[in-house]
């Protein structure tokens, strides 16, 4: 059996621990080689998944011959300029999402993959979780159609920290790193783009320089609407939650766990091999890379929502009350 060799950079970090521990589950995934901010946080990381290579300089790691392919658990500010140096060394590369803090810089991700031809793939990992493939399914079998999505996203997050409790390198972004989950779901799911977006956002933090409270409604061609909030002051209960009002039935997602409109659980337990969003996109990857196929979630498939991220963007910026 054929095995992908695969390096992860941001071993040390929440999302990073989570990748690894996904692919001891994957029997066609071998990590060979892991990436930290640290030699010592690196060497841990190899230590703790038996990897042969342990690095703390990304230009070292990208150009290790034993690994075939790469996972981008960085911050978000590096995204774009190592994709593309992961790309440009021949790696195929799953960058976290987002892709980038930048619709100029997801269209140069875009670019480099058409050129190589490599797996290049956006961890829009909402697509995979199970709850969310019930929904998808019974769409594509035509039978139900969303009418709207009510999705709320909070976090208390006034202190930059990470899901692990650690001090952070970089600062996260409501519409940069969590709208993007919605906004891509949200087309995904309808099988549209968004034709007409609006969003206003409340006032920036002083230190941590972002908006601690945002909202956003998309409209898609066919009149599908999609009402989101997010917030870093909320103080619990914590995580997104995601209404679907469809045409036959509500049903309600929360994480892996999904309900009908009346509270009663459906079982997705057997949707897919696994119940961890995390690790079906990583056997999504590697399965693209063993049978040279565009992926779900490619960069390419995922451009849309970069777009609409970017018009977001603009429109607050231009607005005098932002």
């Amino acid at each position: 059996m054929r095995k992908i060799r695969l390096g992860v950079a941001g071993a040390s970090g929440a999302f990073g621990t989570k990748h690894l521990e996904a692919l001891t589950q994957i029997e066609t995934a071998e990590i060979t080689a892991v990436m930290a901010p640290s030699q010592d946080k690196a060497r841990d990381a190899a230590i703790a998944f038996s990897a042969a290579h342990a690095f703390d300089d990304f230009d070292r790691f990208i150009t290790c011959d034993e690994i075939d392919a790469v996972i981008l658990a960085t911050p978000t500010q590096m995204h774009a300029e190592q994709g593309l140096k992961a790309m440009r060394a021949g790696k195929h590369v799953l960058i976290e999402i987002p892709m980038a803090d930048s619709l100029a810089d997801a269209n140069a991700l875009v670019a480099m993959q058409k050129q190589t031809g490599l797996i290049a793939m956006a961890g829009h990992v909402r697509r995979f979780n199970p709850s969310h493939q019930w929904i998808n399914n019974r769409i594509r079998a035509g039978e139900i159609s969303i009418q709207q999505m009510d999705v709320q996203t909070y976090f208390f997050r006034r202190t930059n920290m990470n899901a692990k409790g650690e001090a952070r390198s970089w600062t996260d972004h409501l519409l940069w790193h969590h709208a993007c989950h919605t906004i891509d779901l949200f087309q995904y799911q309808c099988g549209e783009e968004v034709s007409e977006v609006h969003a206003v956002q409340g006032p920036l933090h002083p230190e941590l320089g972002i908006a601690m409270d945002m909202s956003i409604i998309m409209k898609t061609g066919s009149g599908k609407l999609c009402t989101l909030s997010l917030s870093f002051n909320n103080d619990g209960p914590l995580g997104t939650f995601f209404r679907y009002i469809c045409d036959k039935g509500t049903y309600n997602a929360r994480y892996d766990d999904l309900f009908d409109g009346h509270d009663t659980q459906i079982d997705v337990s057997d949707i897919d091999v696994s119940t961890n969003g995390i690790e079906l996109i990583n056997r999504e990857f590697i399965a693209a890379i063993l049978a040279g196929r565009e992926p779900n979630a490619s960069l390419v498939n995922c451009l849309p929502a970069m777009r609409v991220m970017h018009e977001i963007e603009q429109k607050m910026t231009r607005s005098p009350h932002q």
